[in-house]
């Protein structure tokens, strides 16, 4: 079989769209075509190059395996430098420019390529590598098939498109008077997809965290992330969400969507939970009658969730002995079942956890007696703003 150096490619390149090297009175075979076989050894060869312009070169030679390629080498090299670089291309249809043709990974690509009745010989190659010569395949690759619906259509169909792929296809025309060929780039695009994104977290509240979230794409994808609260505005952040001295109020699911216009957009998720220390929210006081059931209410808020204790004065309460202490979530309950006078009183709620420690007083009133606090409370706020506003007054602010 003869084959052509790889050294050598470069000038092939530069000489020629393709070589057919033909057994006088025999067949046709170009490159390393499979019917090329071994009794190429000793015979006497027309060599014919074809070029992207009105010219034809040929010569006959004696050949033997190793004479063979050096008047190849030979005769090669003198060619070179008959022939000037950078020949213009002329399309197959000088009326259409030449186009990209853009296709999704995984789907199939028609490479359109028309002739015309004149044409002698056709040819599909890629990159330097030669696709179809004619009909003959020449390529491995099984997705790779001709298209031809009559005489005039020479086009190229692959199956399963990916990425490698993509790049310059040549249809390279023969006829009697001229060459021409039609160049077409094959553009893969490949919809977006996150590869990596950061796992649920939990941190303290303060504290500075990134997210993380990285998408491969063609074309690049554009990552946009959400916080997905009841607003579920844009946050500012593409491939890093940067969040510095976090709140509890950031705590919550984020959403991390990598979009390139290819398909769908890829969405993953990030869990954010933010420990903080508790914050009673709220408390209730009772004013029961002596004999009857008194109940003190707090509520806090605090992650991790927050543990409960009941004071009077200095002494901590525990169930026992008339008392009952109930943990409803973030609520806690002390149940007083028959209060005595020895019972009205203050109590203190504390709520802790390992990040920090809140306490609210609650109070068990005497009947009648919550209204009467309430309104001193009242009496007493009146009378330091009138004292306020008579100070204002006095010093004309």
């Amino acid at each position: 079989m003869l084959a052509f150096r790889p050294f050598f490619f470069p000038l092939l390149q530069r000489l020629f769209v393709f070589i057919c090297i033909s057994q006088i009175g025999g067949f046709c075979c170009c490159g390393a075509h499979p019917q090329c076989g071994a009794e190429l050894e000793q015979s006497h060869y027309k060599v014919q190059i074809l070029f992207p312009v009105d010219l034809t070169v040929s010569f006959e030679m004696f050949v033997g395996r190793r004479s063979c390629w050096r008047q190849l080498q030979a005769s090669f090299f003198r060619l070179l430098f008959l022939i000037p670089t950078g020949f213009p291309v002329r399309s197959v249809d000088m009326q259409r420019p030449t186009d990209n043709v853009t296709v999704r990974q995984g789907d199939t690509a028609v490479i359109r390529c028309y002739v015309d009745d004149k044409v002698s010989r056709v040819a599909w190659l890629n990159r330097s590598n030669i696709i179809f010569a004619g009909r003959d395949k020449w390529s491995l690759d099984p997705r790779v098939e001709l298209v031809t619906k009559g005489q005039l259509e020479y086009s190229l169909r692959i199956q399963k498109v990916d990425v490698y792929d993509e790049g310059q296809y040549t249809c390279s025309i023969q006829t009697k008077e001229l060459s021409r060929t039609s160049q077409v780039f094959l553009i893969v695009q490949v919809p977006a997809n996150i590869y990596k994104v950061s796992e649920d977290i939990t941190i303290n509240e303060g504290s500075n965290v990134t997210l993380t979230c990285l998408a491969s794409g063609r074309p690049d994808p554009m990552i946009t992330w959400r916080l997905l609260n009841p607003s579920a505005e844009p946050l500012d952040g593409e491939e890093y969400l940067d969040i510095s001295g976090i709140t509890r109020t950031q705590a919550g699911r984020y959403e991390c969507k990598a979009s390139n216009d290819v398909a769908s957009p890829d969405v993953k998720y990030v869990n954010v939970i933010v420990n903080y220390a508790p914050f009673i929210k709220d408390t209730k006081s009772s004013d029961p009658q002596v004999g009857r059931m008194g109940v003190l209410q707090c509520e806090a808020f605090a992650i991790p969730k927050p543990e409960f204790k009941w004071y009077r004065d200095d002494k901590r309460l525990s169930s026992g002995q008339g008392i009952s202490i109930q943990m409803m979530g973030s609520r806690t309950l002390l149940l007083v079942s028959n209060v005595t006078e020895e019972d009205y009183g203050n109590y203190t709620c504390v709520a802790t956890n390992r990040l920090g420690i809140h306490n609210a007083s609650v109070f068990l009133y005497r009947p009648g007696t919550a209204n009467n606090m309430s309104g001193a409370v009242a009496v007493s706020q009146s009378l330091w703003l009138l004292l306020g506003s008579l100070t204002c007054l006095l010093l004309k602010c």
